[in-house]
């Protein structure tokens, strides 16, 4: 059995190795790599990419990126694809192969049936002198010096440079079609993720209560709203204009002080100029400003500075943005 200090070697040169590799790949990178992104772009079809093995692998990782990111793609297993799957390609697709040798039985196979239909052809290869590198119309050098296995055999480097290649397309698409953070939650509207990009502090508020207090109203009726509002915190409002904030804290460090409380009023304790948030400002923006400022709850107002409600940290919890 391996010792603890052997593993730990293994593992950082497996890292060490495949970072270099990725790190000369970018020397590669030729005027290929542009014709090939300029023909992705002005297609008016689709992206099929296909590969087989553990390239196949990579291209369905490929396929779910371009889609998130603007870029129409499908994937079609290369032994599938001389099965039938071929009928997948229409007339204006566009078709990245993958395979680190190029000159795998199935690729020879079918390379010459989609170059038959008129598709343009992007090789993503390690061996650019191979039967795909030199039948495409645009080969992406992914060549790699050796595979992070110590036997130069599992696809492990070659892989990650494959990867990293269709990174680099989608990356360089999303830049062409000015694609933003707008366009990224259209298309990941589920999840923390899309919740950052679409959910707002309106949306975050509309299932609270709506604790709030006079400035001359008793502590005792401040401890019972705090308390009955469930969110540690009440606005302290006059002429319908925030002009205080009690937190369950500040009741707290006032009863470490005195138990005389019968002649305080909220305005005694409340904390002045409270932090504010408009309830239209993204979700996220709560968040900065809850940490920025090491605080649980912040105070919502709408477009005429009226209280609108409560933010509470458990609220960004809940919703998995924090």
């Amino acid at each position: 059995m391996k010792d603890k200090s052997t593993i730990i070697a293994n593992a950082k040169q497996t890292i060490l190795a495949e970072s270099k590799a990725i790190s000369q790949m970018a020397e590669l990178v030729d005027i290929n790599f542009e014709n090939a992104i300029n023909c992705i772009y002005n297609s008016k079809g689709r992206v099929i990419i296909t590969g087989i093995g553990k390239s196949a692998n990579i291209a369905t990782k490929i396929v779910a990126t371009f889609n998130s990111t603007g870029t129409p793609a499908v994937f079609m297993h290369a032994a599938d694809a001389i099965h039938g799957d071929l009928g997948n390609v229409l007339e204006d697709d566009v078709v990245i192969c993958i395979s680190k040798s190029g000159n795998t039985p199935e690729i020879k196979v079918l390379l010459p049936l989609i170059k038959n239909y008129g598709n343009k052809v992007i090789a993503i290869t390690g061996n650019v002198d191979s039967f795909l590198g030199t039948n495409a119309d645009f080969v992406l050098n992914t060549y790699v010096e050796k595979e992070a296995c110590p036997n130069n055999l599992a696809p492990t480097t070659s892989t990650t440079a494959q990867l990293v290649m269709g990174d680099a397309l989608a990356v360089c698409l999303l830049d062409l079609k000015g694609f933003t953070s707008k366009d990224f939650a259209k298309y990941h509207p589920g999840g923390a993720l899309g919740k950052r990009l679409y959910l707002r502090v309106s949306d975050l508020i509309k299932n609270n209560e709506l604790p709030k207090v006079d400035k001359n109203d008793s502590i005792a009726k401040v401890i019972v709203e705090i308390s009955e509002k469930r969110l540690g915190v009440t606005a302290v409002i006059q002429n319908d204009t925030i002009v205080g904030i009690i937190t369950d804290g500040d009741i707290r460090r006032m009863l470490t002080k005195t138990t005389q409380i019968e002649n305080f009023t909220a305005k005694d304790i409340m904390g002045k100029n409270p932090k504010t948030i408009h309830s239209d400002a993204m979700a996220i923006e709560a968040l900065e400003a809850l940490e920025n400022d090491s605080i649980t709850q912040i105070l919502a107002v709408d477009d005429n500075n009226n209280y609108a409600g409560v933010v509470h940290l458990h609220d960004l919890i809940k919703e998995g943005i924090f």
